[in-house]
C-alpha cells in the first residue's frame, strides 16, 4: 500500500474535482510550492494511485439523460466473462459489475428514454445466459471526493 499523506489526500479530491488544475492552481492550495507538487503528483502517479485523468461528460447532453441498473442473473455454469461480454454487447452499457450473491451482475446503463431503456433489457435478456433481470432507475447521483 503507498503512503499518502494529508497534502496528498488534498491533492486527489482537488484533481478529482478538476483534473485539469495546474500545479500553479494547486500549490497556494495546499502551502507547497509548485516544485513540490509537480513532485508529489508524479509519484502518485508512478506508485498507480493516480491512473488516469478524465473527463466528466453532461450525458443529458448527448441524448441520454435516463440512468440505471440492470441487476443479471444468470445459468449457474456462466463463466464470469461471458457475463462481462453480455453487458458490452450492449453499446448502452456504461460499466458491468459482478457481484457475489444474487444477482450475478450489475449494468450500468444510460439511455435516451424509457422505450430505450426496454429494448436495451429486451437484448439483455436475449443473451442464452441471461435468465433474470431486475432494473433499478437512478433518480440522482453524487459521487465523493476521493
Amino acid at each position: 500500500m503507498t503512503q499518502v499523506d494529508d497534502i496528498d489526500r488534498q491533492l486527489l479530491r482537488m484533481l478529482h474535482r478538476d483534473g485539469r488544475s495546474t500545479y500553479s492552481e494547486l500549490a497556494p492550495e495546499v502551502g507547497l510550492s509548485v516544485a513540490a507538487v509537480k513532485r508529489r503528483v508524479d509519484r502518485l502517479r508512478e506508485t498507480g494511485v493516480i491512473t488516469g485523468f478524465t473527463v466528466q461528460v453532461d450525458h443529458t447532453k448527448l441524448g441520454r439523460g435516463i440512468e440505471a441498473f440492470v441487476e443479471l442473473s444468470v445459468a449457474g455454469s456462466t463463466p464470469v466473462g461471458d457475463i462481462v461480454r453480455t453487458a458490452y454487447e450492449v453499446p448502452e452499457a456504461q460499466a458491468v459489475f459482478t457481484i457475489s450473491g444474487d444477482p450475478d451482475a450489475l449494468v450500468h446503463v444510460r439511455v435516451r428514454d424509457i422505450g430505450h431503456l426496454q429494448q436495451v433489457i429486451d437484448g439483455l435478456r436475449r443473451n442464452g445466459h441471461v435468465t433474470g433481470t431486475k432494473t433499478l432507475m437512478v433518480l440522482g447521483s453524487w459521487t465523493k471526493d476521493s
